[in-house]
Parts: structure tokens; sequence; C-alpha cells
């Protein structure tokens, strides 16, 4: 299961990677989190926890990293993985973030079932939340 979200914003591309990285503060706008940190700088490799509003505490790893553009972090979870992809996209009519969402694994399809529906239906007020901090 993959699912994704795009929003235009007149916010500039380095002030919506600022956001994207700044991990302490992810819960200010992922109305899902109480609260995420870092073990260190934002690199690839890079090792942190994320405690959701439902569900124990995870710990997730920055598992792509293009610095300025996009990053994916995945989730461990049995017998497959959550992936989180973030990028930018800088058109002629604007700039262009995505957040997008996949499954990967044997259980993929049962993971998609349970988190996904929740997932795909907060994604867009997520987004906007970002977006409107960005443009503060």
């Amino acid at each position: 299961m993959k699912f994704s979200h795009t929003l235009k914003t007149a916010a500039a591309p380095e002030r919506i990677w600022e956001i994207w990285t700044d991990v302490e503060n992810w819960a200010q706008w992922d109305t899902e989190l109480i609260s995420a940190d870092l073990d260190g700088a934002f690199v690839l490799g890079a090792i942190g926890r994320l405690k959701p509003k439902t569900g124990g505490a995870t710990k997730f790893e920055i598992s792509q990293f293009n610095p300025g553009n996009s990053y994916t972090f995945k989730i461990g979870l049995p017998l497959s993985s959550l992936h989180v992809h973030r990028y930018l996209s800088d058109r002629s009519d604007g700039t262009y973030f995505t957040h997008e969402v996949s499954f990967q694994g044997l259980l993929s399809w049962l993971f998609g079932l349970l988190l996904g529906r929740k997932f795909r239906s907060v994604l867009p007020s997520v987004m906007a939340n970002l977006e409107r901090i960005a443009n503060s």
C-alpha cells in the first residue's frame, strides 16, 4: 500500500526543509504524534523515536537522505516496514512538498489495512499544519 499528499506553498523550500528536519518539533504539526526525537544530527542512518497518540513508542531510521530536497525514514514492523518519504519539488509555478507513506514486506497488506486508512485521512490536515507554520 502506498499513498501520498502534495501541497503547493508560498514558503521558501528551505523553510519547509527546516521544519521537516526539526524532529523535536514534529508534534507541532503532526497531530498524530505526542513527541519525536533524534539521536544526533539529521543524517543518513540517524536513529530516532516517535511517540504516537495511540500505541507505543517506536524507533525509526533515516534510510534515504538528499540534503535540502528529500528524505525517507523507516519504521520496522513485524515482517514488514513503514516508510515515510518527504520531498520538495521546485516547479515553474512554485514550490510543492509531498509526504508519501508506504508499507513494504510480507505483512504490508495487513499494516496497510490497520494503519493506512487513519494515516491517509489525517495526512491533508497534517500537511496544512506544516504549511501554515512555514508561512508564519
